[in-house]
């Protein structure tokens, strides 16, 4: 068995390496491609997605696979052997129902979508981009029929984004969180607001983006095996463990957008250097859901990244940076600031307080598209109702409302719910971390990370894909995905900042 396992790894690995060329030319699509390629590339993508498709889903791997799930399930459920062949036999079920001609149909629609939405937000038409997403949704609901009917049919949707979680389960994870964070926005908006002015002066867009490179580099992201660029809107990704990509983008009068933007994407990439090795071609060398992966972006970027003990290490390299700006802010109006709450219309830039409600919007929008009760040509009414409804505001247009996010433009339906349980995640993870390093906050006043990122390396980083995600947290922190600790999170720290 051992030469089959040795065999089902090669044709595994080449799978991947087609896989991996192909997210090359997708993120090139998004730093460095003129629009006009749009066509072009999408002809390229669909070609290597079939291509890698053809290959991931070939009879040799299904008849190696098929002899090799009785032996493995022979061996320690808990072992690398084991978790290699179940979790391909699950991916190789998954991709077998869906046609290489479907996909290769897919990949020009999303190429096409992209740059439509680009175009649309842009120039705040939100008409640019509908033909185009009900393109987008029409495929959706065509791979849903490819699978046996579920308990909902976005749950099939989910399941390619957060393995194992149904639509109810977050759905009730959701109507638990909903009214305690709103309640606490209440208790907030009833106390005098903190001043965040100095964060929309003008700061110089090139020590902006020095100074995110200093914060990636002392969390421990590896250059050398990485690089940041610009994109429109700020993204991760991966051709391998050893070529991980961060992007983000800087704006003169938005400060916070490229910091805390560059952090959240650092996260990301620290996730992605720090799968072990030994997975690598092979499926599990990827992150166990988008929740988990989210969980170390949102970690970085907020119990790390807006945490009092950071700035003070921090704080006076930035003062000296943009001394103008700065010079007279102190500390603690600086930390204030940063975590100003304040309901808003750009999710990426929304505070902690407030940001699951961006998420629970969308969740509730794409159920409706896929249910059929939501036709796209209403979307822009809907969402702009929907705000009003959670966050008490009315977007001016499609840019800051509709069209604000990139993921409907390619295919990521299903994807959003796995932001706010990336929020809880972190929380039932730093709490975990805490009573093993009660330290931690004395090792940011001096810029020390090392140990936080250890522990996520032993604990999360290097297992990849061989836990599903609630195995993953309840090994990790004795619970599965739970609200009740962000909560508390949310509570402790915004009654210090509010006086509540």
């Amino acid at each position: 068995m051992e030469q089959k396992l040795a065999q089902l790894k090669t044709l595994l690995g080449e799978a991947a390496d087609l896989y991996q060329i192909e997210a090359l030319l997708g993120w090139d699509q998004q730093v460095n491609m003129p629009p006009g390629s749009a066509e072009s590339r999408g002809q390229q993508m669909a070609t290597l997605g079939a291509l890698a498709h053809d290959k991931g889903t070939a009879p040799e791997i299904g008849k190696l696979l098929e002899e090799l799930l009785p032996w493995a399930e022979s061996l320690d459920h808990d072992g690398e052997e084991y978790r290699l062949v179940t979790v391909s036999a699950k991916d190789y079920d998954k991709a077998t129902r869906v046609p290489s001609s479907f996909v290769a149909e897919a990949s020009p629609v999303i190429a096409m979508a992209h740059q439509a939405w680009a175009k649309a937000r842009a120039e705040s038409d939100f008409s640019i981009f509908q033909p185009h997403l009900e393109k987008v949704l029409d495929l959706k609901k065509r791979y849903i029929a490819f699978f046996p009917p579920a308990d909902h049919p976005y749950d099939t949707l989910l399941d390619d984004f957060e393995p194992g979680m149904k639509t109810a389960d977050v759905k009730t994870i959701f109507d638990t969180l909903r009214p305690q964070q709103v309640e606490l926005i209440k208790a907030i908006a009833a106390q005098p607001q903190v001043d965040d002015s100095f964060m929309h002066l003008d700061y110089d867009e090139q020590k902006q983006w020095e100074f995110g490179v200093k914060v990636a580099t002392a969390f421990g992201y590896d250059w050398n095996r990485g690089r940041q660029d610009k994109s429109t809107h700020p993204f991760t990704t991966s051709f391998g463990m050893d070529d991980v990509r961060i992007t983000t983008r800087v704006y003169k009068n938005q400060f916070a957008t490229a910091l805390f933007g560059t952090m959240h994407e650092t996260g990301h990439a620290l996730y992605e250097q720090g799968i072990g090795h030994a997975w690598a071609r092979t499926p599990l060398a990827a992150s166990t859901s988008l929740a988990v992966h989210e969980s170390q972006s949102r970690m970085w970027e907020n119990l790390v990244g807006r945490a009092l003990p950071f700035w003070e290490h921090f704080y006076p390299e930035l003062q000296a940076t943009f001394p103008e700006q700065l010079g007279k802010v102190s500390l603690e109006n600086f930390y204030k600031g940063i975590n100003k709450v304040q309901p808003s219309l750009i999710r990426v830039e929304a505070d902690e307080a407030t940001y699951n409600l961006h998420i629970m919007l969308r969740l509730e929008l794409e159920i409706a598209l896929i249910e059929g009760s939501l036709a796209v040509k209403d979307l822009p009414e809907a969402w702009n109702a929907k705000f009003k409804d959670y966050l008490g505001l009315t977007p001016p247009n499609d840019a800051k409302g509709v069209l604000q996010d990139i993921h409907w433009s390619g295919g990521m339906v299903g994807y959003f719910s796995t932001y706010a349980l990336g929020n809880l995640i972190s929380a039932q993870l730093w709490e975990k971390f805490k009573t093993i390093n009660p330290e931690i906050d004395a090792q940011m006043r001096q810029g020390d990370f090392s140990n936080l990122l250890s522990w996520l390396r032993i604990k999360i980083h290097q297992h990849g894909r061989k836990y599903e995600p609630q195995e993953l947290v309840q090994r990790v922190t004795g619970s599965k995905i739970d609200p009740v600790p962000y909560v508390r999170y949310l509570k402790d720290k915004y009654s210090a900042i509010y006086g509540l």
